[in-house]
């Protein structure tokens, strides 16, 4: 690395006027002022754009905060620094020339665009350890980074910034390295990053199907990679700001972003980190095109999990939004593995999963669309609600199951006596079958017990002999 005018992972920056280079330090060029700047307040109206420039360079300055003991006033003078530059940003009353357009994101890039360190907890995400009941890692130069987000998150916003110019220099590749920040282990920083690049989506029309495209590229590798990555949840926030923006109707594009990357979200197990984001972005979905709801619940059916009590809670959650925006003739299409499934998860020896399975019949709407269906689906889920009221350890489970007896009961009353006559037959069914089962492996235990030959001298079954020859 030339140790004179580069830092890692940065690209290329000339060394700013009236700045010189220090040292290097944790692979970053370490800058100093020659000469002390003036207060805007000072100079001119005329001067203070050339003032605001060299401002920005000096506030390319940096220091290691490893060692807080090191650069005291200098880290002091970049602070007040900083500061200044956000009163001006934020108070600026003339469109922003070119070259403030191009020293502002050189800046930002210097002082963001960091190599990130490996930390330990790296893994615990693939391992299925709970991130959220670990202390977040601060980073400890957030006091300088938090003035940058500040600064550039008020330069994006400004209305004295022209979009057509400043595309120039906020452009795919800043984007794309602002994006990696996202895997940030600081939620501060991430709570930045989130605003500014909402921000930028918004401001900057151009760029909107590169930023949609390079979060499908995060998703995709979060999904069938590495399992591991910190702002999932702060993207998925954007994504519902954006979703709910899209236009009617949606394009092929979105629906495919719907089918290969939300719903496949549903996959990890760290699904809980962001999941209320993700339901939100789903929900909007079946809002705006009621017809992918059959789409949305086949999809949450094959992602549904086996073992995991916490994650089907979750499911059924989401669940039940997805079907409030449900149509009848979508809901239809898929309500019987749907209530197959629901049958499974009422009768789970987790009582909040039961209970959870149970609510769904508290929901106006979705008790509306059961009622419309109802010769179709009792007959699925009797058979669970009957070994509920029967088997089911948990008091609340039986009283929410007798509550869903009664809502079937009171609707048809002779159907529900069909279904009941019709379990009961089943049941009759099935026990002699499993006694025919026990009689018959009684008999080949007594077979396999007794001497050979005693009971049975051909060596056949039940004594016959063998069919002659001839």
């Amino acid at each position: 690395m030339d140790s004179g005018n580069k830092r890692t992972g940065n690209g290329d920056y000339p060394v700013p006027p009236g700045v010189t280079p220090n040292s290097v330090m944790n692979g970053a060029v370490l800058y100093h002022s020659n000469e002390p700047l003036p207060a805007f307040k000072d100079v001119a109206a005329s001067e203070k754009q050339n003032l605001f420039v060299k401002k920005v360079n000096l506030c390319c300055a940096v220091y290691d905060f490893m060692d807080p003991t090191k650069n005291l006033k200098e880290k002091e003078v970049k602070r007040q620094t900083l500061m200044e530059l956000v009163d001006y940003v934020t108070s600026a009353n003339g469109k922003f020339s070119e070259v403030v357009m191009q020293e502002i994101t050189k800046m930002v890039s210097i002082n963001l665009f960091r190599s990130s360190n490996p930390t330990p907890r790296e893994n615990k995400a693939i391992e299925g350890v709970d991130l959220e009941e670990d202390e977040p890692l601060m980073d400890p130069a957030w006091s300088h980074l938090q003035i940058v987000y500040e600064v550039f998150l008020r330069f994006v916003a400004s209305q004295e910034t022209d979009a057509k110019l400043a595309k120039r220099y906020i452009d795919h590749s800043f984007i794309l390295r602002l994006l990696d920040l996202f895997d940030s282990e600081d939620p501060r920083e991430r709570d930045y990053l989130k605003t500014i690049l909402h921000r930028i989506y918004g401001k900057f029309m151009v760029h909107r199907p590169f930023i949609r495209k390079a979060i499908n590229n995060i998703f995709y590798r979060f999904i069938f990679e590495t399992e591991k990555h910190n702002g999932i949840a702060e993207l998925l926030e954007i994504l519902g700001s954006i979703i709910n923006g899209f236009a009617l109707p949606l394009k092929e594009e979105h629906k495919l972003f719907l089918v290969r990357a939300l719903i496949p979200l549903h996959k990890p197990k760290c699904v809980s980190m962001y999941h209320q984001q993700l339901s939100y972005c789903i929900t909007q979905f079946v809002e705006k095109d009621c017809k992918l709801a059959d789409t949305v619940i086949r999809g949450l059916l094959k992602y549904w999990p086996v073992t995991n009590s916490s994650k089907e809670v979750m499911f059924l959650g989401e669940l039940e939004e997805v079907l409030e925006a449900t149509q009848l003739a979508e809901f239809q299409r898929c309500m019987v593995p749907l209530f197959r499934q629901i049958a499974c998860s009422m009768n789970s020896s987790h009582f909040q999963v039961a209970e959870r399975a149970l609510f769904l019949w508290n929901n106006d709407h979705i008790e509306n669309l059961i009622k419309q269906n109802y010769k179709v689906l009792l007959p699925i889920i009797y058979p669970a609600l009957e070994r509920n009221t029967r088997d089911h350890w948990n008091q609340a489970v039986r009283s929410l199951t007798l509550n869903v007896r009664k809502i079937f009961s009171d609707h048809d009353s002779a159907f529900f006596g069909e279904c009941v006559q019709r379990f009961n037959d089943e049941e009759l069914k099935q026990e002699e079958t499993d006694s025919k089962r026990e009689a018959l492996w009684k008999l080949l235990e007594e077979m396999a017990t007794s001497k050979p030959g005693e009971n049975n001298p051909s060596g056949t079954p039940n004594g016959k002999s063998s069919q002659a020859a001839g």
